[in-house]
């Protein structure tokens, strides 16, 4: 199984690398574009799960435990067989 999972800021956090890269492609001439939002994705394969739903159980935790910080981020994923 593999998952992806997308890590991004709660709404309401500033962002300053989104204000960078804003800045930054304006400055390339990219005037159409009015807010940059950065977040990380991260791709996890996984072995040895039964199925799809302890797949994302154990993709659930991760990110509950350690792939996020459940005070400013939030986070989506979405898991698939091979």
């Amino acid at each position: 199984m593999k998952a992806r999972i997308v890590v991004t800021l709660k709404k309401g956090v500033l962002d300053p690398q989104g204000k960078a890269v804003k800045g930054a492609l304006e400055n390339l001439g990219f005037a159409q574009v009015k807010k940059v939002r950065v977040g990380k994705v991260i791709d996890v394969t996984l072995d040895g799960v039964a199925g799809k739903k302890e797949a994302e159980e154990a993709v659930e935790e991760m990110c509950r435990k350690l792939l996020s910080n459940p005070v400013i981020e939030d986070y989506a994923y979405q898991v698939t067989e091979d």
